[in-house]
């Protein structure tokens, strides 16, 4: 994947996207200040999003600057309203955040999230000018059952809204069955899946679905992520328990091949 050209002779950096997901309190931002220090120091060849909780963004945003995006992990798809513990896409905006994730497995499985819910919070990232990382992956019984394209295609179908381009989101392939459990599939698993959302965007989208990113996540770490983010297709990676750490973390971004 060395040197992912676009048709227009461009070359694509790779993002690489922490999820603190339901982790981290004011000491956490220790990390963040190691990871931006040498990132300082020693300018990656990726793009950075941290996305920690909703309590954080402020903070982090704060000592990110503009080394490290910042990101929220959900947002509802209303602008405001009688929706108690709930966050908008423009509160989001407005605490610092330039990206959001949503249809993660765990917001899918946990909190009974739909397909068509997570399109319109994607609208909602879009309305509050937030790029989006919009999650997909298939559970370990629809893997063997052989259906993982079959989910994979659904969710792009409905999850996915009309006007998605590299420029307002991302896609993150996460398989359910990888993430948090320490088992990935292998390299050509991989490869294969992120080919044929490729293909899938590019049907859907021309053009644009060629420079859309295709993140991997599940169970991204130091010791796989070089292999995994040297796979054809894949745009980068969404780091979850990793990425706590800023010496993990800095390990996987230091991963990346160059551009």
């Amino acid at each position: 994947m060395i040197g992912r050209g676009l048709p227009n002779g461009k070359e694509m950096r790779l993002l690489i996207a922490g999820n603190w997901k339901m982790n981290g309190l004011s000491g956490a931002l220790d990390e963040v200040r190691a990871v931006v220090a040498a990132l300082k120091a020693c300018p990656a060849s990726v793009d950075v999003l941290i996305c920690p909780p909703a309590t954080l963004i402020g903070p982090v945003g704060a000592e990110a600057g503009a080394t490290v995006a910042v990101g929220g992990q959900d947002c509802h798809p209303k602008p405001s309203g009688a929706f108690t513990g709930d966050i908008a896409a423009e509160m989001l905006r407005d605490a610092g955040a330039s990206w959001t994730i949503v249809g993660h497995s765990e917001r899918r499985q946990y909190h009974g999230e739909t397909d068509e819910l997570v399109a319109a919070k994607t609208l909602a990232g879009w309305r509050a000018g937030l790029k989006v990382i919009i999650c997909i992956g298939e559970t370990e019984a629809e893997r063997v059952a052989g259906r993982e394209e079959a989910v994979v295609d659904r969710q792009l179908a409905t999850s996915v809204p009309d006007g998605s381009t590299a420029s307002n989101m991302a896609i993150a392939y996460e398989p359910v069955w990888a993430i948090g459990t320490g088992r990935t599939p292998t390299n050509d698993d991989i490869g294969r899946m992120h080919a044929h959302i490729r293909a899938v965007l590019v049907k859907r989208f021309g053009a644009a679905g060629q420079a859309i990113d295709i993140l991997y996540g599940g169970s991204v770490n130091p010791r796989n992520a070089c292999e995994i983010l040297a796979v054809k297709d894949v745009g980068g990676a969404l780091v979850g328990g990793a990425s706590l750490k800023a010496a993990d973390f800095l390990a996987i971004i230091g991963a990346a091949p160059a551009a």
